[in-house]
């Protein structure tokens, strides 16, 4: 199961990916075109031109994880643009994602960060 507390960060892969891709494909295109550490505590998150079907690289203390996931209706709402640079989001923008939402949703809440007295 995928478990969001221990990532920091979560990038998107713009456009679509050839999901053939094994770990070692994604993790030396990780390497190799967006210049960021295959072995940070991030997720990498890519999907195929139909966008019907995506995997998330993950590191994790020994090994890589490689989550895969098949809508069998629907679409992920995906950025489209095809570009070199992946997109941060936040790991709720994932959960959003995941459960057939847009990136930004207007009527959520926004977090609550604390206030510092001068």
């Amino acid at each position: 199961m995928l478990n969001l507390t221990a990532v920091d960060r979560v990038y998107l892969a713009q456009g679509s990916m050839d999901l053939r891709k094994s770990i070692d494909g994604l993790a030396a295109l990780v390497q190799e075109e967006f210049n960021l550490d295959p072995f940070s505590p991030s997720l990498f998150v890519f999907c195929n031109r139909g966008h019907d079907k995506l995997k998330i690289l993950h590191w994790d203390h020994n090994g890589f994880w490689l989550y895969y996931r098949r809508l069998e209706r629907g679409k992920f709402h995906w950025p489209s643009e095809k570009n070199t640079a992946p997109i941060k989001i936040s790991p709720r923008q994932l959960r959003w994602l995941l459960d057939g939402l847009e990136l930004e949703q207007r009527q959520a809440h926004q977090a609550v960060m604390e206030r510092t007295v001068i």
